[in-house]
């Protein structure tokens, strides 16, 4: 074992190390962090076929109590039938639509005999200098809509929502923080509306399916967390080859300058 001490010293201990935490985080964040995202990914993409190919639901079937939500529903298509609460609309800022920046126009509407869900009705452009533009109100009276079902969104850390020319503004479309702020009890799950419906602006449409990288990334992160010690090993085993060769040529040295005296020794004694 005396062949391994080196090991012991400050520098190969600080690599074994940062090889062993490396490895940890290889194994414990970075690779379930890929793969829980392709995980979503898949799903969501798989949603999104479903609900591309069947035809729309009664909204009271996915969501028959107020405080219902449909996580498992996202993207289906539904139908309801109710009307629209104009004087409590409030606009998603910062938001990206087509590549450009938009307002999306979000306005709680009360479904007959069920719950009242928030609608996102679709985005309108900002004009110059982020101002809001004129948008006009939906449609009075009963209407039947159809929509996407969507999955409220996670609050923005540090983004509080505000009030700017008489507008309710947030951050992110999240059904807990608009019924705050507009006082109306809303369902967990929001509604998005598809094309040409009562009350519709610009139609933001469903994301491409695009599996993406996740995956490879999620196994790459594997693989350098199982490269990470067996490089450790070989360089470990690299030193003790070295040290070992180094001592045979010292070794070997020391035989050879012994020889050559003793053979001088030799010579020089037998002339004398």
């Amino acid at each position: 074992m005396r062949r391994f001490a080196f090991l012991l010293r400050p520098g190969w201990l600080a690599l074994a190390l940062v090889v062993i935490a490396f490895t940890y985080l290889c194994f414990s964040v970075l690779a379930p962090w890929q793969l829980g995202k392709n995980t979503k990914t898949s799903r969501e993409n798989k949603q999104i076929e479903h609900s591309l190919t069947t035809a729309p639901v009664p909204l009271k079937d996915l969501l028959p109590q107020q405080d219902s939500s449909a996580p498992d529903a996202q993207w289906r298509q539904v139908t309801a039938t109710g009307h629209y609460l104009p004087d409590a609309q409030v606009l998603a800022r910062l938001r990206v639509v087509d590549g450009n920046p938009a307002f999306e126009v979000l306005a709680p509407f009360v479904v007959d005999g069920g719950p009242t869900v928030l609608v996102d009705r679709g985005y309108v452009r900002p004009e110059q200098g982020s101002r809001i533009p004129p948008i006009p109100p939906p449609p009075p009276g009963t209407v039947t809509i159809t929509a996407r079902l969507r999955n409220s969104e996670a609050p923005v850390p540090g983004k509080e929502p505000f009030a700017k020319d008489g507008v309710q503004q947030v951050y992110s479309i999240n059904t807990s923080q608009v019924a705050g702020l507009t006082g109306v009890r809303l369902a967990g799950s929001y509604l998005q509306l598809v094309d040409n419906q009562p009350g519709g602006l610009g139609v933001i449409g469903v994301p491409r399916l695009d599996a993406g990288p996740f995956l490879s990334y999620g196994i790459q992160w594997i693989a350098f967390g199982i490269l990470a010690p067996i490089g450790l090993g070989y360089f470990a085993f690299s030193e003790v080859r070295a040290r070992r060769l180094e001592k045979s040529h010292t070794t070997d040295a020391a035989t050879a300058s012994t020889t050559v005296e003793q053979k001088l020794n030799d010579r020089y004694g037998r002339r004398r």
